[in-house]
């Protein structure tokens, strides 16, 4: 009788391993533009946030698991009263951030929302920051090291999903945003480089969310707070390594049983491009609408064609038929027919964040709600719209000198006109088109503060600090406790 002899060598860490780990330990970034665009989107995504706790759904899973728990020196929760321990605190930040779907936003062979990181390292810096000052053991964090923080967290999540689908192979994005957020904060807890490395792994080894709450005919709820439940993962691994738990330095290319072999195809990731400051400088914003991305510039068209029909003394209940012209992931993502059974499923339908403007002329959260979508023009107006993939499209989208994410609207009309197409090539949270959306991103972030607070003197404080030109020097607890 044969016997299968393993080979028990410990191999060295997987290059993967390492290279992160070299850049959280190693690489000094002084790009003003990505701490520039940092400062915008921490303020964008903090602003996002408190959006969302205008709903209750939210609100009822962030805080607490024992209702009444109050850590000391935790951390905070932006627009509540919860204070947390740091996993906890996690979840709970990172949930509000990703709720609403309007944080900013990365598009290329896998795409995701960087900001999402924030949950992790907002609340590892504030517990810290708070710990150090009360005699227990942390360390200081100012609001540039967030940022600093928040720009290498983009770069990995970013740089990783260049060439890497993992949505083919059916894995969320959260998965990148949780390798990410381990990185960062094992730095922050004082984790070295070879502990990083054993941190990083088992944010590999650990269990991947699987795309299905994302699409039809599952979409769900789930997807809002995926981000948070990333976060809050990472962080708890991190704090286990702290700890003293090892790791598996072959994680990814270990035969049949590393993450290439199990949820890869057998396929190693490719990389396009060093880590540096990249993708903090491209990012991408949601300025006008909480929209799924790759619907952000059909939503601007629509909104030209609903004024063109007004002009016309038209509206949409005049329209045949509509085409939209769209890139290959959009057709993959959200393009969608049927009935919409919630509102994850409609803020991930194209057909449906287009009928929303043209029938009128805005796209706001609220318009996800049962009450706007029991309007039965809604769906008429979807049954008359089609998409096609324009391979043009697609391969500006995936170009890295222009990361475009296009769309094209063709509306007929029952009369028999057709109405000029309406293309745009990219938002206006775009970098291309960075100076005009700043203005309108900043406006953004004010009207949430606003909305959240009402309260002039609260929201004073809150822009005053914000906007100061010592901002950046902020500890990063006396910044938090302004939202609190």
């Amino acid at each position: 009788m044969s016997s299968i002899i393993t080979e028990n060598t410990r191999p060295e860490p997987d290059k993967v391993l390492k290279d992160i780990s070299s850049y959280i330990h190693e690489y000094k970034v002084d790009s003003k533009l990505a701490f520039d665009t940092a400062k915008l989107c921490l303020l964008d995504t903090l602003g996002c946030g408190l959006a969302a706790l205008k709903y209750e759904q939210p609100k009822r899973i962030i805080g607490p698991v024992v209702p009444g728990t109050v850590v000391p020196n935790g951390t905070k929760v932006i627009g509540t009263s919860h204070q947390l321990d740091p996993v906890r605190g996690a979840w709970s930040i990172g949930t509000l951030i990703r709720w609403l779907d309007y944080n900013d936003c990365w598009l290329a062979a896998e795409w995701g929302h960087p900001s999402d990181n924030l949950g992790g390292i907002l609340a590892v810096a504030d517990y810290l920051t708070r710990a150090k000052k009360n005699g227990v053991e942390g360390q200081i964090f100012t609001v540039k090291d967030v940022l600093e923080g928040m720009i290498k967290a983009h770069e990995i999540q970013g740089v990783l999903a260049l060439e890497n689908s993992f949505n083919k192979v059916g894995l969320d994005h959260v998965l990148l945003v949780k390798v990410a957020t381990t990185a960062v904060v094992s730095k922050m807890l004082g984790l070295n480089y070879d502990q990083t490395i054993d941190a990083l792994s088992q944010a590999f080894v650990d269990g991947q969310s699987l795309r299905t709450y994302r699409h039809a005919p599952n979409t769900m709820s789930r997807k809002s707070w995926a981000a948070g439940d990333a976060v809050s993962r990472a962080v708890n691994l991190a704090y286990h390594v702290k700890n003293g738990e090892g790791g598996m330095p072959s994680i990814l290319s270990a035969k049949t049983w590393g993450f290439y072999d199990v949820l890869f195809k057998g396929n190693e990731f490719k990389f396009q491009r060093p880590y540096g400051s990249y993708v903090m400088e491209n990012v991408l914003f949601k300025i006008s609408f909480p929209a799924e991305f790759h619907a952000q510039t059909a939503v601007e068209a629509a909104l030209t064609v609903n004024k063109k029909l007004s002009e016309l003394g038209k509206s949409y209940k005049d329209i045949k038929s509509v085409k939209i012209r769209t890139q290959e992931a959009a057709m993959r993502i959200i393009d969608k027919k049927g009935p919409l059974y919630n509102y994850a499923d409609r803020d991930h339908c194209i057909q449906y964040m287009v009928a929303i403007p043209l029938i009128h002329g805005r796209l706001t959260a609220d318009d996800y709600s049962d009450s706007i979508a029991s309007n039965p023009d809604i769906d008429a107006l979807r049954d008359k719209m089609y998409c096609v993939e324009d391979k043009q499209f697609t391969v500006d989208y995936h170009a890295p000198d222009k990361r475009y994410i296009g769309n094209a609207l063709t509306v007929e009309l029952n009369d028999g006109t057709t109405l000029d197409e309406v293309v745009v090539e990219f938002p206006i949270g775009h970098r291309k088109r960075r100076e005009e959306g700043k203005p309108v991103l900043l406006n953004k972030f004010e009207r949430h503060v606003s909305e959240h607070f009402n309260d002039p003197s609260k929201v004073d404080k809150i822009l005053k600090a914000s906007y100061s030109p010592d901002f950046e020097k902020m500890d990063i607890d006396e910044y938090v406790d302004l939202y609190v």
